[in-house]
């Protein structure tokens, strides 16, 4: 990898600020869209849209149309990078917003099986497909609209603001269910009350929509079109030259989605019908974690502008393989203070591993295919994380009968993201636009 210097325009204090607000905002709302998803999935989707099918069958259909939106993400981030590397990163995170909100909300709309059907579960996915287009399109350039706006020496602490949005959107969307699930009778959720949350995101959209649209441009998208080295098809650069980096990059990306999965997701529902918790005790143990997550982010972030991306991520890496491998036998345990400490510390992991991964990502890429480079490596690891992750655990418990076989998941994917981040070289001291070897 060989560093091309280029002059990018000065981005003044005000300008980076706003970047960084907006991406972690609109971040922050666009996952609330996704995650409400996926505690629904949790706790009401198979009876609302499969009622036919036993309760595990039933999970494990909405587990599967969970994962549609992480088989879309792809999709998404190919389309939107594609855009996003040619007429710039701004439109697409505007784009992207407008699809996931569209279709959060369309969900909240939808009749469910007993209204209209079959219907009810084929446009079920469907919507949940155009969720996954618009993520998909939307960490890379909110990821690129903050470390591109970022002073040298601070893309790693910048580039924390989209991926402090994950877990944002987690407490906000488990607050909404939790509230939700609290205030009205279980026959009342069943009924009309878990839609609400996804009502709700056509507000949160619009705060996001106003504070992103007055977001200036990235200054080093701005410089690539100045200086004519936008490509026609950046996607086409980033699968013949940058291949093996995008791979490496999904690779590394693993084990934090699919573990952060089952973390936010699955986990919900083997409290409530494994260890015979309520989904309100669930949920508030995932809030209370949810903290802990976004300080791990950030201190990661941080340490990486210093001691560097790969090192971080190493360490960090490390960790996650021995916290995975302990992480449910201490949940089996039904012990709500072991409860509580196994999610504090999956949830500072996963923080930690997370947090250098936006800056890192966005410096194994040159400015004109970045968008492309660093939206396609985050979604293979996405689907091949995060997608499978909440139906594999629902699975292997279904199949074994026993917590071991996820922990054994947890640890082999864990290892593979550490095999991963070892053959990537150290890119924080990396100019900002960089050529890719």
């Amino acid at each position: 990898m060989t560093a091309i210097t280029e002059a990018t325009p000065p981005v003044s204090h005000k300008e980076a600020r706003r970047a960084v607000l907006s991406s972690f905002v609109g971040t922050a709302i666009e996952w609330y869209d996704f995650f409400i998803y996926g505690t629904a999935a949790a706790l009401v989707i198979g009876p609302q849209f499969f009622p036919g099918a036993s309760t595990f069958a039933g999970t494990l259909a909405a587990f599967a149309t969970f994962a549609v939106g992480f088989v879309a993400r792809p999709i998404g981030g190919v389309v939107m990078g594609h855009f996003g590397d040619r007429i710039g990163r701004k439109s697409m995170l505007v784009l992207s917003l407008t699809m996931m909100g569209a279709a959060t909300v369309g969900i909240g709309l939808l009749p469910n099986f007993e209204a209209i059907g079959v219907a009810a579960p084929i446009l079920l996915v469907a919507l949940r497909f155009v969720q996954g287009i618009g993520v998909g399109g939307e960490w890379g350039g909110a990821v690129l609209m903050a470390t591109e706006h970022a002073p040298e020496g601070k893309r790693g602490l910048y580039g924390a603001a989209p991926q402090m949005g994950v877990p944002a959107g987690v407490i906000m969307a488990n607050v909404v269910f939790l509230a939700v699930t609290q205030l009205l009778s279980d026959d009342a959720f069943q009924t009309w009350g878990w839609r609400v949350p996804f009502l709700m995101s056509a507000v949160l959209v619009g705060v996001a929509m106003w504070i992103r649209l007055g977001v200036f441009e990235s200054p080093a998208f701005a410089e690539a079109k100045e200086s004519d080295t936008i490509v026609k098809m950046p996607i086409v650069e980033v699968l013949t030259k940058n291949w093996r980096t995008v791979l490496l990059a999904a690779g590394t990306f693993i084990a934090t989605n699919g573990i952060a999965y089952v973390f936010m997701v699955y986990v919900l529902t083997y409290g409530t019908t494994e260890l015979g918790y309520s989904r309100a005790t669930m949920l508030t143990l995932l809030i209370v974690a949810c903290p802990v997550w976004m300080a791990g982010m950030a201190v990661s972030a941080w340490k990486s502008d210093v001691l560097g991306r790969r090192r971080v991520y190493t360490w960090s890496s490390i960790a996650l393989v021995i916290v995975a491998a302990v992480f449910f036998p201490l949940i089996d345990t039904a012990s709500i203070p072991v409860m509580l400490l196994a999610m504090i510390v999956m949830a500072a992991v996963l923080g930690t591993t997370a947090g250098p991964q936006s800056a890192l990502f966005a410096e194994l890429f040159p400015a004109h295919i970045r968008y492309s480079g660093a939206s396609l490596g985050y979604q293979i690891g996405a689907i091949l994380g995060g997608g499978l992750a909440p139906f594999l655990a629902t699975w292997l418990f279904g199949a074994f009968g026993t917590s071991v076989a996820i922990s054994a998941y947890f640890v082999v994917i864990a290892v593979v993201s550490l095999g991963s981040i070892l053959m990537l070289p150290e890119t924080n001291k990396i100019t900002r636009n960089t050529e890719a070897a």
